[in-house]
């Protein structure tokens, strides 16, 4: 038998992990402007944390440093994820290591661009 606190604590998880899902669906809607393939599946997330708060860290690369929207892309992200609801803050931190190549990318995007 559970008592109260289990079930708020179980409670909890499950809201953890809706959170996380909903944040992914989100991320799966935000495409690479050069590659027509969403940032998540492309490979281009690294690392997601969320904290019990809401607060959601996000460690994410760019297919090249030389990125024409390297300085607003991770702005981009932050602002989607955002908007999801139980998300209280967001930061997003462009990292190049380890440097991205298209072993990152899925299996399904990499036979969608006939590289597989």
């Amino acid at each position: 038998m559970q008592t109260d606190n289990a079930m708020e604590a179980d409670g909890a998880v499950m809201n953890d992990e809706e959170l996380r899902d909903d944040i992914i669906t989100v991320l799966r809607t935000i495409y690479d402007p050069e590659i027509s393939v969403n940032i998540l599946d492309l490979g281009l997330i690294y690392a997601l944390d969320i904290d019990a708060e809401g607060n959601v860290e996000i460690e994410m690369t760019l297919t090249a440093p030389a990125c024409p929207v390297a300085g607003t892309f991770p702005s981009v992200v932050e602002s989607r994820v955002s908007e999801v609801p139980g998300v209280k803050s967001v930061h997003v931190e462009l990292v190049w290591e380890p440097p991205w190549s298209i072993d990152c990318m899925t299996d399904e995007v990499k036979l969608e661009l006939g590289l597989l």
